[in-house]
């Protein structure tokens, strides 16, 4: 677990620490069944030197808690739950290498390898130091609840494009290869509005500044689209400490970050390390120093998939104990 300071100063004195497990569901020690093999597995050269490599996100049933990425056999990365992409740095320029993904379980399953893809970095040019062109136009159009399909048109560049980067909220969510005008982004929330800009990148890494960008809301999906509040959320005061439980929200993905309020104010956000991402019931243990019978109203909200902050819990209020 990561933990970040209050953004505003708070009269709470507080010192947090991990609760302990309570990750039901999660696996135990006699699980040795593995997860599926991941999916969707694509991998196009960014620059002379490195690859962008990409999948589909594992079932909320297989219970994944992370991914390793092999070239040509070799472990090169290690990624937790909510990470479907990565770039791999450090190659050779005008060289053909092949990837491959597989996942692992809380119990320490691995998946079989997906299926192998291959990509070829560009020939390098280290002294160009100009960027491409931004891509002049964007267009995008939601194809459902989670699906949204974005065209641009191609940016220029004086040694060649090599790649398009799609930013959502200033985070790159995608990377397409340079001959492509579009691409369907899925994995979002429904009822939801996003922005989305493109860059272009050429084979040096430099990046173009943002595209024009385009607003696209997604319609609610009243029959499927799930509840993005934590549920059944729990605060149980005791001497010194306040415990707290919650259900992760049914996003699609195993949910690695919440954001904690107390009093109406931010005051840390909780992150759950890889191997340690609740898919059952979660629990965290907040430690203070504050006097007994301080009043606190807590509350909670999940990190989304797409990035995006998911609806506050139900609210508890407690006095703190003595």
């Amino acid at each position: 677990m990561r933990r970040t300071a209050p953004p505003h100063p708070l009269p709470l004195a507080l010192a947090l620490c991990l609760a302990a497990g309570a990750l039901a569901g999660c696996g135990g020690s006699g699980d040795t069944r593995p997860p599926h093999a991941p999916a969707g597995l694509t991998a196009r050269a960014g620059s002379a030197t490195s690859v962008h490599v990409m999948w589909e996100s594992a079932p909320p049933a297989d219970g994944v808690t992370g991914y390793q990425v092999f070239q040509a056999g070799q472990l090169v990365k290690e990624l937790p739950a909510d990470r479907t992409m990565v770039d791999v740095t450090g190659l050779a320029p005008r060289t053909a290498y092949d990837f491959t993904v597989r996942a692992r379980d809380a119990a320490g399953n691995r998946s079989a390898p997906s299926a192998p893809v291959r990509a070829t970095t560009p020939e390098a040019r280290p002294e160009d130091r100009v960027p491409p062109t931004a891509p002049p136009a964007t267009t995008g159009r939601a194809e459902g609840p989670r699906t949204v399909r974005l065209d641009w048109t191609p940016a220029t560049d004086d040694t060649g494009v090599t790649a398009y980067d799609v930013y959502q909220g200033g985070v790159r969510i995608h990377t397409a290869g340079a001959a492509e005008r579009g691409t369907a982004l899925t994995g979002l929330q429904p009822g939801t509005a996003y922005s989305f800009t493109v860059r272009a990148r050429d084979g040096a890494d430099n990046s173009s500044p943002d595209g024009p960008a385009v607003a696209v809301t997604t319609p609610a999906d009243p029959g499927q689209a799930p509840d993005t509040a934590p549920g059944a959320f729990t605060a149980t005061p005791s001497p010194g400490s306040v415990d707290l439980g919650w259900n992760p929200p049914d996003t699609g993905r195993p949910t690695a970050e919440y954001e904690l309020y107390v009093n109406d104010r931010p005051v840390t956000v909780i992150q759950f390390g890889a191997g340690a991402v609740p898919v059952g019931r979660a629990s965290y243990r907040l430690s203070t120093a504050e006097p007994a019978g301080t009043a606190w109203t807590l509350k909670l909200r999940a990190r989304l998939p797409d990035g995006n902050w998911g609806a506050f819990c139900e609210e508890r209020r407690i006095t703190l104990a003595g």
